[in-house]
């Protein structure tokens, strides 16, 4: 989506450093938001309705529309209006749906639903505003250059058939939005006027709008306002019909890009059907639950114990790009050490081992219930999300799912049919993988460069030796099995009965030389929840910076450590994280109380028997001092450490 211009790397959820958003940052915001109200509304229409000779109309109109409108002509007014109320306001353009989104105080609400509904009645889009406006979505796509995410999705969109809108570029410049349709006589205003009219129209359009207002206020409101969006009762645009976008001879081959960052990683992915229909299954989350499992038995316990790999998710993130009406994505992403760059056929064959045994051995309908399971418990005792985020969610899945389904079609596994993931499964074979390899060491091998976002990449032939060994039917490796039951998963929510009064703050209720112990009942949310903090203090860390530097090393290998076992608590939404501290480590656990003395004690075990070996010393040395360089080259935080 091109509101976002984060790299979307994955970073290791539990370990933290000290530069972290504080708990309390965190609290102020939530507090915020629930005094907010919020709306949000989808488009049925997105990037694949760029005209060939535009590309990027769609979202300038996203950016065009926000411009007055005949009732409130001011260029900035409403930006001003949610700004002096305490609100914000956001769009961002996908290839099938774009989504509008605002929040703010409730008293404001309904002035500001008047306010934003105009931009989808009666735009004024003025001509005068395009220049500038296209200067926005120029900065926009500048700024989402240097992302290694973004390089990525245009490299691949570059591989689909001609002539499909895979191959489109959906973000928009100066070039295409202003300098090409001067030389080629195109009045952008004009086509962006008939974009509008054509595709803006109510019969594909849905809204979420959430407030601490009766519904009934709320239904007459938007009665009130909305109506008057109009209607041209146009077919919708439809891709259906263009489907295997990648099966072409050039997608089967090995990609070689330097990345921005430094970081090796290796890509495969497969494009499959549409899944989207499938939802009440959902096989490709069945299958990236397995191939991202960390537990024993999996693919990256294995690769972790050859030193190969750091971290690896796999599956489709549900955007757009990942998943639309002509196909979707399943991809494994792998972040490789520097041995296992070396080794990445290796890396690539341990992928390929795991699911020709997940093949063989077909769906496990005990896995399935365990997800599901999971899924529903995270469901029904989920925190209470940001309104803006929450209305953004609902008027996306109301295109996507029926309307009993509308808040938990993108949640819940409603039932197993083997058939349907057995299908999406067996698509997923050596012959129809695309590999992709990001590494610094790629410099000066790569001689071609993407058009747009400027990736210098290679095309290599897979070499014959494996290309060969994947078209026999070559060997399961006895390592790589399904994984053991979790013993995790909560199944007590009963609150407990309370033994102590009820007080404001948290209470002292052990002190002794070793340290102290507070404690406070929950009396406000009354959920089945615990959680722990617990603060290892030490006088050392700040003696000298080779200290410093060896307790984040020591944290960074207890995190390692705890990868493996600790993992199944991770899935079952029991939460861990450990922090380098200021001055010491700390431990924190949360979710459902149940089970949470499990993945303490576990923890604490594994401090207690502080083991490392000298392959994963290097390793995550090695790691350090790439993530040392990448938060260097922030200028941001340079400043910070300088002026500290």
């Amino acid at each position: 989506e091109e509101e976002d211009d984060d790299d979307g790397e994955e970073e290791d959820e539990d370990y933290e450093g000290e530069g972290d958003e504080s708990d309390h940052s965190k609290k102020k915001k939530f507090v915020c938001s629930e005094k907010q109200s919020a709306a949000a509304l989808c488009v049925g229409v997105g990037s694949f309705s760029d005209p060939d000779d535009l590309p990027g109309l769609a979202h300038f109109l996203e950016h065009m529309v926000f411009m007055g409108s005949e009732k409130y002509p001011d260029e900035n007014g409403f930006d001003a209006f949610l700004k002096k109320h305490g609100g914000s306001d956001n769009a961002s353009t996908d290839c099938e749906r774009t989504i509008f989104q605002f929040d703010v105080q409730r008293k404001y609400f309904k002035d500001a639903l008047d306010r934003w509904a105009q931009f989808f009645i009666s735009p004024l889009m003025i001509e005068d505003a395009i220049e500038r406006e296209v200067e926005a979505v120029d900065s926009e796509y500048q700024l989402a250059r240097p992302s290694d995410s973004n390089r990525k999705e245009m490299l691949f969109g570059s591989l689909a058939k001609p002539g499909h809108p895979m191959g489109k570029f959906f973000w928009g410049n100066a070039q295409t939005l202003k300098y090409e349709p001067k030389e080629k006589n195109i009045n952008t205003y004009e086509r962006l006027r008939q974009f509008w009219k054509t595709h803006y129209s109510a019969h594909y359009m849905t809204l979420a709008v959430q407030s601490i207002e009766t519904l009934d206020n709320l239904e007459e409101w938007v009665r009130e306002i909305f109506s008057k969006i109009p209607n041209n009762g146009l077919q919708k645009p439809y891709f259906g019909h263009l489907t295997e976008p990648f099966s072409t001879t050039g997608f089967n081959t090995l990609y070689r890009v330097v990345p921005v960052k430094k970081i090796h990683a290796l890509t495969i992915t497969w494009a499959l059907p549409p899944q989207e229909q499938f939802y009440r299954v959902k096989p490709l989350h069945y299958i990236s639950w397995l191939i991202g499992h960390e537990g024993k038995g999996s693919i990256l316990s294995l690769l972790r114990k050859k030193c190969w790999a750091l971290g690896l998710f796999g599956g489709n993130s549900e955007t757009g790009f990942e998943q639309n009406t002509t196909y979707s994505v399943f991809s494994i992403t792998i972040t490789l050490t520097d041995e296992g760059y070396k080794h990445f056929y290796e890396v690539t064959h341990v992928v390929f081992q795991y699911l020709k045994m997940m093949q063989q051995m077909g769906p496990q309908q005990r896995i399935f219930e365990e997800i599901q399971k999971i899924e529903a418990n995270e469901f029904h005792y989920q925190e209470q999300t940001d309104p803006l985020d929450n209305v953004e969610t609902i008027c996306e899945n109301m295109q996507l799912f029926p309307k009993d389904d509308f808040l938990t079609g993108d949640q819940l596994l409603f039932e197993y049919k083997p058939e349907i993931i057995v299908d999406a499964l067996n698509r997923l074979t050596p012959d129809k993988a695309n590999l992709l390899l990001l590494s610094p060491e790629n410099e000066g091998k790569c001689n071609l460069k993407e058009k747009w976002f400027g990736a210098q990449y290679d095309i290599e032939e897979i070499e014959a030796t494996w290309k060969d060994l994947w078209d026999s039917d070559y060997d399961l490796n006895p390592d790589l099995h399904h994984p053991e039951k979790n013993n995790y998963i909560a199944t007590d929510f009963e609150l407990k009965t309370s033994d102590c009064i009820d007080t404001e703050y948290p209470v002292k209720i052990l002190d002794t030389k070793q340290g102290c112990l507070w404690y406070k009942k929950d009396n406000k949310f009354k959920i089945p929840k615990a959680y722990i903090r617990l603060h290892l203090i030490s006088p050392l860390i700040q003696k000298s910076p080779e200290k410093l530097v060896l307790f984040d090393i020591f944290v960074n290998i207890l995190a390692q450590n705890l990868a493996e076992p600790a993992y199944d608590a991770d899935v079952a939404q029991l939460e861990y994280k450990l922090v380098a501290g200021e001055h010491g480590l700390i431990i924190k656990v949360k979710g459902f109380d149940h089970k949470l003395p499990l993945l303490f004690k576990l923890i604490i075990n594994h401090l207690a028997n502080f083991t490392a070996t000298l392959d994963v010393y290097t390793m995550i040395t090695e790691q350090l001092k790439k993530t040392y360089f990448n938060i260097l080259i922030k200028h941001d935080k340079l400043g910070k450490d300088r002026k500290s």
